[in-house]
């Protein structure tokens, strides 16, 4: 008997799994076509038959904060964390939600622990720099930009802010060479996604 409901429960729990993962699907197919509040619901189904399924809290949390629920996307970011304690993604995108919501220290503090648990996160360095210089840490927030370019050399928001950064302290010559940087690696963008559409 025992063993028939420990199979038992193991085909529900199976079961369950699959149909969480066919509504994160569904819920990826409704953000892909910009039916964000259809795709909060599908995640939320997902959430409800696998409270355990980190993706679908990342997705719901992503299409929150294009909707501007800011507060629900960070509780979402939050719970991931509770799951998986080493996740930097999660960690990243709560720190995105809580500067876009104003909370500066609180995102500091979250870029500080993606970098912690994933030192190549260059975005997270460009982000943790923008929120230095926003303190007037011109220097600190060089050194993230600068990190930032050395992890992505085709990262033309970190020459662009860097340069801003060495404006501040008055590195015209930085700054500029920056400024060109980040409009080569523009146009390149530019090219490539304009050959992607033909």
């Amino acid at each position: 008997m025992v063993k028939k409901l420990n199979l038992l429960f193991a085909l529900l729990l199976a079961l369950c799994s699959r149909a969480s993962g066919d509504s994160v699907s569904d819920g990826n197919a409704l953000y892909a076509k910009g039916y964000f509040d259809e795709a909060i619901a599908a995640y939320t189904k997902a959430i409800e038959l696998n409270p355990s399924n980190a993706d679908a809290y990342n997705n719901r949390g992503v299409a929150r904060t294009i909707r501007g629920d800011l507060n629900g996307a960070i509780s979402d970011y939050t719970k991931i964390i509770a799951l998986k304690p080493d996740d930097a993604r999660a960690y990243y995108n709560r720190g995105l939600a809580k500067q876009n919501k104003g909370e500066l220290e609180g995102a500091m503090a979250d870029y500080n622990k993606v970098i912690e648990l994933d030192p190549k996160y260059a975005y997270a360095y460009n982000n943790r720099g923008n929120l230095k210089r926003a303190k007037r840490d011109f220097s600190g927030s060089e050194a993230d930009f600068t990190k930032a370019i050395k992890l992505n050399p085709n990262y033309p928001d970190a020459y662009f802010n860097r340069a801003l950064s060495e404006r501040a302290q008055d590195d015209f010559d930085g700054a500029i060479a920056d400024y060109t940087s980040s409009l080569s690696d523009l146009k390149l963008i530019i090219k490539v996604s304009v050959s992607n559409i033909t």
